[in-house]
């Protein structure tokens, strides 16, 4: 199965969504971790990875990346000292804005010769497709 121009710019041709994550020195993926704790900062890798939908050590090995970059550090839980907390530093949650513009703009870019109506069908039927896929992957 070929991959298209979407696909492709996730899992390595230089597209637009790589080079904004390049240009605000965040590789594929690390846009995703950020965004969870943007919503619940100090979030313990596990739950970042259930909220993400990938594995925990996934989530570790991106966040190891990330406290050498300065945009998180990891902390012990303050009532259970067996947790670890991914705790967001200024650097990291400075990111919010600049990431989130550009997300929007490539969205825009991507929906531009899309109608009011298309985008709105679009939207709905995404919903759908991330609501079933929630579903077939939090079942046991």
């Amino acid at each position: 199965m070929r991959a298209g121009p979407a696909r492709q710019d996730v899992e390595g041709a230089p597209g637009p969504g790589r080079r904004g994550l390049r240009r605000h020195g965040l590789h594929v993926g690390q846009n995703h971790l950020l965004a969870v704790l943007w919503e619940r900062d100090g979030s313990t890798p596990g739950e970042v990875a259930a909220a993400l939908n990938v594995t925990t050590p996934t989530v570790v090995k991106m966040a190891e990346r990330m406290t050498a970059a300065g945009l998180l550090t990891r902390g012990r839980d303050d009532r259970d000292n067996r947790l670890v907390r991914l705790l967001l530093t200024d650097a990291g949650r400075a990111l919010q804005k600049p990431v989130e513009a550009e997300r929007r703009s490539i969205e825009e870019k991507v929906t531009a010769d899309l109608t009011e109506t298309e985008r709105a069908s679009l939207l709905n039927a995404l919903t759908k497709v991330h609501q079933a896929a929630s579903e077939l992957l939090s079942e046991p």
